[in-house]
């Protein structure tokens, strides 16, 4: 089952910037891949450069920018922090999209989105002024958010553009077996956000099985307009080659 609408695929490569960090040699080569995953269709690249470096490096950041440059219609979006140094990358390269997340230092991986309903009035003016200040850098900003209606004009309060959906839970109900049963708590999350006037992105454990459904389910209260796939995607490579496994992640956004 596919969506009814077209959604943009950006390429996440942390985990290809991982196998990379396990040597010295710059094997596998970020820049080369990101090229083959922009030639096969992919409408961007998603980088996340943490403060420990364990994946992307700051000086990953630039290189794969000039990547993204050569494809015009490509975006490229920067994860991270934005009081952890990611307002320093989106300042150097000015990427596309700027998408925040509220990642602690020793996270493995983004767990949560912002709790923007019990955010402190000190922490609501320091997100706020980060979002101006990406704005004046030409970054569209993303706030990486829980399905919790309440949430989405509170974004737009604040200033984000889009809202990127948290899609673990619904990716672990899918595995599961119930995926029917969370799905309602994402639609009515994507109508708020649509009401609010913001755009929508999604990420985190979405793979093959669980893509089509999730954007078919959201369809009807405006769609998803770019999802950001890493570890599967990637997963999917080792079997497929990274070229097929964008073509087929593509068909599964409706391309």
């Amino acid at each position: 089952m596919g969506s009814t609408m077209t959604t943009k695929l950006s390429v996440n490569v942390n985990k290809i910037a991982t196998l990379r960090n396990t040597r010295e040699n710059g094997v596998p080569d970020l820049t080369r891949l990101s090229a083959l995953a922009l030639d096969a269709g992919a409408d961007g690249i998603t980088v996340h450069p943490r403060p420990d470096e364990r994946h992307i490096r700051s000086g990953d950041v630039e290189p794969i920018a000039a990547v993204v440059a050569r494809y015009p219609r490509a975006e490229y979006n920067i994860e991270g922090n934005p009081f952890h140094g990611l307002l320093e990358h989106c300042r150097r390269v000015r990427p596309a999209q700027a998408t925040l997340v509220p990642d602690a230092r020793e996270a493995l991986t983004s767990n949560h989105g912002w709790n923007l309903v019990e955010l402190g009035g000190r922490e609501r003016q320091a997100l706020a002024a980060s979002i101006e200040a990406l704005h004046g850098c030409g970054c569209r900003v993303s706030l990486f958010v829980d399905a919790v209606p309440a949430m989405m004009p509170l974004a737009r309060e604040l200033g984000a553009d889009r809202v990127e959906l948290y899609t673990e839970p619904y990716a672990a109900a899918a595995t599961a077996g119930q995926a029917e049963g969370a799905l309602p708590a994402y639609v009515a999350a994507a109508r708020a956000a649509r009401a609010a006037g913001l755009g929508i992105n999604a990420g985190h454990d979405l793979n093959l099985p669980n893509l089509g459904p999730f954007l078919a389910a959201l369809a009807p209260a405006g769609g998803v307009d770019e999802v950001s796939i890493g570890h599967a995607l990637i997963a999917d490579a080792l079997e497929l080659g990274l070229a097929e496994t964008v073509r087929r992640y593509l068909r599964a956004c409706g391309h």
